[in-house]
């Protein structure tokens, strides 16, 4: 694997928390922020931090400081391209680390799909279904953070999910007309898609549904120039086998530090 593609394939999710957000680079970091979602995490973050030196690093301390004045964290997401003694830095300053796993498919999905009824969400009676099951997913996220890592409503999620549309676009898997599964795809930039947010409702689990919208997933962001595609999941949960077994291999973790201000 190339350099280039893993800068590429790194880049494509920090877009993406990018997208509908305010995004600027100042004093070794790009930031997002977005001022009417303050308890969003991935619309209020600093990424793609090249700070080193031991002054550097103060600046861009001090800049995030100045940004998120008022929010109730601080957030930086750290790839493996990022120096290390910044990364050290925070692990000293009591910052929590989050790893996610990258993986990259460049060939084809090795497992066809069962026929599903999949669409995209585009009008507002879809969105409504989209929100409705949203609703499920955020609640039931909720249910496992500890006390300290707050407590986001579902509207949130929404919200910041929505305003990624265009240029993102989201699909749901109906069964009888109900909407029990969703995902999210884009081609990204530069060559190099994703597909991000898959949800399928515990009571419609192992039936194909999110193997069906990976393939739609996949299948759009090639339509409109991507070649390889990214999906991003947690090291510890189980979808990552589910990726590696349509192909989807592992090319990088990133860690997401944050702690409470």
């Amino acid at each position: 694997m190339s350099d280039d593609l893993l800068r590429r394939a790194l880049a494509v999710n920090q877009s993406m928390f990018a997208l509908g957000n305010e995004t600027f680079q100042a004093d070794g970091g790009t930031f997002v922020r977005n001022r009417e979602l303050p308890l969003m995490r991935d619309a209020n973050h600093v990424a793609h931090v090249t700070a080193r030196s031991p002054e550097e690093i103060e600046r861009l301390l001090a800049r995030a400081e100045r940004e998120f004045a008022g929010l109730p964290h601080r957030r930086f997401d750290l790839d493996p391209l990022a120096p290390p003694e910044f990364e050290a830095r925070l692990v000293c300053d009591g910052y929590r680390p989050h790893e996610m796993l990258y993986q990259l498919l460049e060939g084809e999905l090795r497992l066809p799909c069962k026929p599903h009824d999949v669409r995209v969400v585009d009008s507002d009676a879809a969105w409504r279904d989209y929100e409705d099951l949203n609703r499920l997913d955020w609640d039931s996220y909720n249910e496992t953070l500890d006390e300290n890592s707050g407590r986001w409503t579902a509207d949130v999620m929404f919200r910041n999910r929505r305003i990624k549309s265009p240029p993102a676009r989201f699909w749901l898997a109906y069964v009888d007309d109900k909407p029990v599964a969703f995902l999210a795809s884009w081609e990204g930039n530069e060559g190099v898609g994703l597909v991000d947010d898959i949800f399928t409702h515990p009571e419609y689990r192992h039936r194909g549904l999110a193997t069906a919208l990976i393939h739609a997933g996949v299948a759009d962001v090639r339509a409109r120039g991507a070649g390889p595609v990214v999906v991003v999941a947690g090291p510890h949960d189980t979808p990552k086998d589910m990726y590696a077994t349509l192909g989807f291999r592992p090319v990088a973790i990133k860690r997401i530090y944050w702690k409470a201000s």
